[in-house]
């Protein structure tokens, strides 16, 4: 470029900077292309250093003009690289956003894996256990009448162990159930002997909550109606099962009392050196029997039953039953 001689050259030459710099300015693809503009544009050696530097060829009255007018396009200069700048930096997020975007109604490309809470998984344990044994798996409503929770299991009303079980009334004759045993009683009066069932399931008792009991919890009952069975069955099979859950552990039989069996008995395992009730048992009382029709000169049996929160708790550790009803994943995943 020519500089020019005088102060009308040199305007023009600053005019035409002007629309050539806006122009290039405008076309900048990116922030290189800016970056290179202004030094060219303004830098040391760039254009409108070129201009100014033929000042000193014009008479002293001129010179202030001349610098002015500089001054001024060098500002404007500034303000439109600075404009772009910001335009470029703004289309870049707006092309990012739109290629990143994110719809969040999409189903999920990964689900993590889940597993089974420990009560389940303890429930299965001891299915699979009787299942093996040849026992079939059944179930019953929560919701049950007197008649199945206690008179047809020689509960009669006012019976003492009524105040044991003391459960939750609905209108109309219903209650929840207390125990899986109104399950066997239905099987019976679909089913004729000889039976083999276990029930497992979720009941309902009137307890205050603490470390060892809960309103609602879970139980696993066992039913075997036959010819010919006896005590020695009985313990047998609870033996075998015991073992297979816990593993080789001396287990003992103490007398009890339950309405629906005679005789009974409250069994213990041995369990980290000392003894630790998990069930009681025995033989079917043969009012239960005459009750369902059955002969109990012909037809004998045995039933057990235990509480899936307690056997669970064992097994693993848990010294408090709420851990298992506050569904806290940090405890849950350990399982």
């Amino acid at each position: 470029m020519v500089i020019g001689l005088n102060l009308e050259d040199i305007t023009a030459q600053l005019c035409a900077l002007e629309a050539e710099a806006a122009a290039a300015i405008e076309a900048a693809a990116d922030g290189a292309a800016l970056e290179q503009l202004r030094i060219d544009l303004l830098g040391k050696k760039g254009r409108l250093s070129g201009v100014l530097a033929a000042m000193g060829r014009l008479p002293g009255e001129q010179r202030p003009l001349v610098g002015q007018r500089a001054n001024v396009l060098k500002e404007q200069l500034q303000g439109l690289l600075q404009e772009r700048l910001q335009n470029l930096r703004q289309q870049a997020m707006a092309s990012r956003i739109a290629s990143e975007t994110l719809d969040v109604t999409l189903p999920p490309s990964y689900v993590p894996s889940g597993h089974r809470h420990p009560l389940v998984s303890t429930t299965d344990a001891i299915v699979d256990i009787f299942c093996g044994l040849g026992y079939r798996l059944v179930s019953g409503p929560d919701i049950e009448t007197d008649h199945y929770n206690f008179s047809a299991l020689n509960i009669p009303p006012n019976h003492p162990a009524r105040d044991m079980q003391d459960t939750f009334y609905l209108p109309g004759d219903r209650l929840l159930r207390t125990h899986t045993s109104p399950v066997q009683i239905r099987h019976l009066e679909a089913n004729p002997p000889p039976v083999r069932v276990i029930a497992p399931g979720r009941v309902y008792r009137r307890d205050a909550v603490d470390a060892t009991h809960s309103p609602v919890f879970h139980q696993v009952e066992v039913l075997a109606i036959d010819e010919g069975l006896d005590f020695s069955h009985l313990r047998g099979t609870v033996t075998h099962f015991l073992k297979a859950f816990f593993g080789d552990l001396p287990v003992r039989f103490r007398a009890s009392y339950f309405p629906f069996t005679e005789p009974s008995a409250e069994v213990d395992v041995q369990w980290r050196g000392r003894w630790l009730e998990v069930m009681g048992c025995g033989m079917v009382d043969p009012a239960v029997l005459e009750g369902l029709g059955l002969d109990p000169e012909r037809w004998s049996g045995f039933a057990a039953g235990l509480g899936v929160e307690r056997f669970c708790m064992v097994r693993h550790g848990i010294d408090d039953i709420r851990r298992l009803f506050t569904s806290d994943l940090r405890f849950l995943e350990q399982f």
